[in-house]
C-alpha cells in the first residue's frame, strides 16, 4: 500500500532555542520512502545525524517568533502488521548484539518490577510471541486507552497505578512486562492509518523467533498500514522534538495520513 503522511508543527519562539527533530520516516525496515519533503520556515542552518538507533535526527537553532516546520513523506509499506502465532522465544546468548539493550530496564520502563505480574499474565502460554500477544492483550482490557489523558511520558508502573493513560503510556508497560521476562522490546512511534482521532502513534515491538513483530494494546487489530519514524527504548529516545530552554511553544500540531494507492 502507498500512503502520503505528513507532520505540521507550529511553534512561537519567544527566545533562540535550539530544537532537535526527530520527524523523517525511518530507513532500512519493511517501508519504501518513495520521496520526501522537509519545510521550515524562516529558513535556518540544519545538522542532520543519526542516532544509535538508527532514527534520522535534524538540530537547529529557531529563531524568535512564529516557526514552522512541515515533514512529509510518500511510502510503500504493508497495510498490516504481520503476525506470528507459535514464533519461539529466542535464548539470550543467541540474541543479536544490537537487541540486547532492549533487554534492560530504561527511564519508563521499569522492568525490574513486573516479573510477578508478568508471569501471572502469561500462565501457560507458549514461551515467545504468543507471551507477548497475551500481554497486550491484557493491557488492553485491563488498561483503558484514552487519547490526550497525558500531557508528558509516564512510566510503567504509574500507568499500571493509574489505569489509563495515551498510547506510548500502554506501550510502556507492554516494554516493561516483556523485558521482566527477558522477551527484548522497544517503542515504536509513528502514523498509523485510520488512527482515531488522527495524530503520530506509538506501539511496541517485540523480538521472538529472530525478528521484531508489532503488538499495539490500543487496537484490536494490526491491520492498518504503519510508517515508523523512530524506535527506541522508550519515549525518552523517540520524541518527535527536544526542545533547549523555555522560549520555544507549541501552537499547533497537524498530522494526515492518506492512502493513495491500494496494491
Amino acid at each position: 500500500m502507498k500512503f502520503r503522511v505528513s507532520c505540521n508543527l507550529r511553534f512561537f519562539i519567544d527566545d533562540e532555542s535550539a530544537l532537535i527533530f526527530m520527524l523523517r520516516p525511518y530507513r532500512g525496515i519493511r517501508q519504501w520512502i518513495i520521496r520526501e519533503t522537509y519545510v521550515i520556515k524562516p529558513a535556518v542552518p540544519v545538522l542532520e545525524s543519526t542516532d544509535s538507533y538508527g532514527n534520522s535526527c535534524q538540530r537547529l537553532v529557531a529563531p524568535k517568533g512564529n516557526f514552522l516546520v512541515h515533514s512529509s513523506a510518500e511510502v510503500i509499506t504493508d497495510g498490516f502488521a504481520e503476525a506470528a502465532p507459535g514464533a519461539m522465544f529466542v535464548e539470550i546468548q543467541y540474541l543479536p548484539a544490537d537487541v540486547l539493550p532492549f533487554l534492560l530496564p530504561s527511564r519508563y520502563c521499569e522492568s525490574d518490577r513486573f516479573s510477578e505480574l508478568a508471569l501471572d499474565i502469561i500462565a501457560d502460554a507458549m514461551p515467545g510471541y504468543d507471551q507477548v500477544s497475551r500481554i497486550a492483550e491484557w493491557i488492553r482490557f485491563n488498561v483503558q486507552y484514552v487519547p490526550g489523558s497525558s500531557d508528558f511520558p509516564l512510566s510503567a508502573t504509574e500507568i499500571h497505578s493509574r489505569g489509563y493513560g495515551v498510547c506510548r503510556d500502554l506501550a510502556h508497560l507492554g516494554i516493561a512486562l516483556c523485558r521482566s521476562i527477558s522477551i527484548p522490546a522497544r517503542i515504536a512511534v509513528g502514523y498509523l492509518q485510520d488512527l482515531q482521532p488522527m495524530d503520530l502513534h506509538a506501539w511496541f515491538e517485540a523480538y521472538v523467533g529472530g525478528r521484531w513483530y508489532t503488538f499495539d494494546p490500543t487496537q484490536y487489530s494490526l491491520q492498518g498500514g504503519r510508517v515508523v519514524v523512530a524506535f527506541g527504548r522508550d519515549a525518552a529516545d523517540v520524541s518527535v522534538f527536544h526542545q533547549f530552554g523555555y522560549g520555544c511553544i507549541l501552537n499547533k500540531m497537524d498530522v494526515k495520513v492518506e492512502l493513495l494507492d491500494n496494491y
